[in-house]
């Protein structure tokens, strides 16, 4: 139920968001960054309103009673000092806390190559606009595919496994369950993740000049946004992988990870300074990439060790068959030829017929998928 309404609260915040930043733009230009701020403050009010509405609603209700909620009224989810209790919960405190600290690690690794380009100014202010613009493109499929699937199985995972036990502590069934789940997860993502790097190293020029003309096609742009088609990959790897790994770590063992990634970002940080100097904008993508391998790396470490008393293999979800790579790679060469003989300044017609020829590789690849990946296909139908 609260999936649900996490859901529909975000989706009418970010609505009501876009809705009043286009109104503002057309209307008061003039507003510049004010504009920015006042949508986010609606975004913000937007979705406080739909959490409290819902649970002035069902606090007391039926449904709730059915369902044995703990809490009975709004009083009580606000801070309050309960007798006979200790004024702080050190067990929780200092859970929260290392949530605290990942959350600030996970920030700077996810962001941290705009702390470099703001503080160390190593790019100049057209080569930022366009690597934003390639990143928000980029970005989309990890915000609208990668980023609810990582959301969704966590919860999944966190109520199917117990926190903190190792696998013959169990319930087998679930295991086998938890187990099955992932591996049809990591090919799930391992798929569309090779799709989108494939496909989107041939076509990444004619997207852009379709997008933003030439200003965009002609310069670092395709570049950059054939590098981000590999890092959409990484992506879409470590987001099931660390989905799986958060819902299962004990505090001692995020606390152990805090320190890995506080590592690991003092080491992006870096490489993403120097791999700056040394290749421009792409070079961010490329420490991003090496971010990700680390964090992938450490997460199938721990999936491995997890079941490797049982006699579950979850990673081979990240093995696809013979056959299919090597239709993938085919599709590659064809449009990689297609791509230097037909895009991007040879006309529409031309344009056309490398859409044209990706079509009928896509379609191939599909065709591949259904006829080698049967019970992922099965699994897809049925979620």
């Amino acid at each position: 139920v609260f999936s649900f309404l996490k859901v529909i609260a975000e989706s009418l915040a970010v609505v009501s968001k876009c809705v009043l930043t286009v109104i503002l733009v057309v209307l008061y230009p003039q507003w510049g960054l004010y504009i920015f701020s006042l949508a986010q403050l609606l975004y913000v009010t937007v979705l406080v309103m739909c959490y409290v509405i819902y649970f002035v609603m069902f606090l007391g209700s039926p449904e709730a009673t059915k369902k044995s909620f703990p809490v009975a009224r709004m009083k009580a989810l606000l801070p309050n000092i309960v007798e006979d209790e200790t004024f702080v919960n050190w067990k929780e405190a200092r859970l929260t806390w290392s949530f605290f600290k990942q959350s600030f690690l996970k920030q700077i690794l996810t962001e941290g190559e705009r702390y470099v380009m703001t503080f160390l100014n190593v790019l100049n202010f057209g080569d930022q606009g366009v690597y934003d613009i390639v990143n928000n493109l980029g970005s989309l499929v990890a915000r609208f595919i990668f980023l609810p699937i990582e959301e969704s199985f966590y919860i999944f995972f966190a109520k199917v496994l117990e926190r903190g036990k190792n696998v013959k502590d169990q319930k087998q069934d679930d295991v086998s369950m938890a187990a099955n789940v992932l591996e049809l997860l990591l090919k799930l993502v391992l798929l569309i993740g090779l799709t989108i790097t494939v496909f989107g190293y041939a076509y990444s020029q004619l997207a852009l000049d379709i997008y933003g003309g030439s200003i965009l096609s002609s310069g670092t742009g395709p570049d950059l946004l054939r590098c981000y088609s590999l890092y959409v990959l990484f992506l879409a790897i470590n987001g099931v992988t660390e989905c799986f790994t958060f819902a299962l770590m004990c505090k001692e063992e995020l606390d152990r990870y805090n320190f890995v990634m506080l590592a690991l970002s003092f080491t992006f940080l870096c490489i993403s300074y120097f791999l700056t100097h040394w290749h421009g904008s792409v070079g961010f993508i490329f420490a991003n990439c090496f971010n990700m391998g680390i964090r992938i790396a450490h997460s199938i470490h721990y999936i491995y060790d997890y079941f490797k008393e049982s006699t579950y293999r979850p990673l081979a979800g990240l093995l696809p068959s013979p056959v299919l790579v090597l239709v993938y790679i085919i599709s590659g060469v064809i449009t990689g030829f297609s791509e230097a003989m037909f895009c991007c300044d040879k006309g529409w017609i031309a344009r056309l017929i490398h859409i044209s020829v990706g079509a009928l590789c896509f379609a191939a690849t599909m065709v591949t998928i259904f006829c080698t990946e049967t019970k992922l296909i099965h699994f897809v139908r049925s979620q």
